[in-house]
């Protein structure tokens, strides 16, 4: 059975159909631009666009930057405010004509690192961690998934954490690689009181410089970089989608069991 990822983001919205047994896409992605304003309407007709390239498909699975219950967005952080409350699974599958099933983008990236990249076989608590335009986490407990878990925004001296340690905030304030990783490493001994993860992965588009920044941090907890890297989005996705069995909103994905 055929399913297709597609992974909505702040600026581009890409998909492809993938092999849910290896982890693989099975056709080069195709990616339009996030439409703007990125309301309700105008995401939808993005999705279908990109679905459109594809057939063969029984399923789709589709990422959102936000919280995700049951189908339906409760926030919109970095999309249009239309998108808080939205049935956004119903939405997309009455669009597509298929069953459609949506989790959070940074939950979806955890699914397919733990099922086939850096998390892998990976017992107890394992994190996530997206640096991006914000901070995503995705958790996960002997590889099933806590969705929606937004650690992004906890406080750390007195803001939003995602806005002081996340890659914008290294980009906007010009930090140093010194500077930047002396404020990650900050948010993750916040996190490691916590929490106590097993593991960290980090993800997002720092991830491909791991090497200029994760020797400078100093925490008890293993911390490796994503593997899978700007696919992770889709085949998280479509792995989400192909254990949902064609119901609706994100579900806990039990990726412990693929082999």
């Amino acid at each position: 059975m055929a399913i297709l990822g597609i992974d909505i983001g702040g600026s581009g919205v890409k998909g492809a159909p993938v092999d849910t047994v290896r982890g693989e896409l099975l056709a080069e992605r195709h990616r339009v631009p996030t439409p703007q304003p990125s309301d309700v309407s105008a995401v939808v007709a993005a999705v279908a666009e990109v679905a459109a390239r594809f057939d063969g498909f029984d399923r789709v699975g589709v990422t959102f930057p936000g919280v995700v219950v049951d189908g339906v967005t409760r926030t919109a952080a970095n999309v249009d405010k239309s998108w808080i409350d939205a049935p956004a699974a119903q939405l997309f599958s009455e669009r597509l004509g298929k069953p459609v099933s949506v989790l959070n983008d940074a939950d979806a990236a955890g699914v397919a690192e733990v099922a086939f990249g850096a998390g892998r076989d990976q017992h107890g608590l394992t994190m996530m961690l997206t640096f991006g335009t914000g901070i995503g986490s995705a958790l996960f407990l002997d590889g099933i998934l806590i969705p929606n878990t937004e650690l992004g925004h906890l406080e750390l001296e007195g803001a939003d954490a995602e806005l002081r340690a996340s890659d914008r905030a290294r980009e906007q304030e010009d930090l140093s690689w010194e500077k930047w990783a002396a404020r990650v490493q900050d948010y993750l001994r916040h996190v490691e009181m916590l929490l106590s993860p097993r593991l960290f992965i980090v993800g997002g588009g720092v991830s491909k410089k791991s090497e200029r920044w994760l020797p400078l941090i100093g925490i008890r907890t293993p911390i490796v970089p994503a593997v899978l890297l700007n696919n992770a989005g889709i085949i998280g996705a479509a792995v989400t989608a192909e254990q949902a069995h064609g119901l609706p909103g994100a579900v806990a994905v039990d990726t412990a069991l693929r082999s």
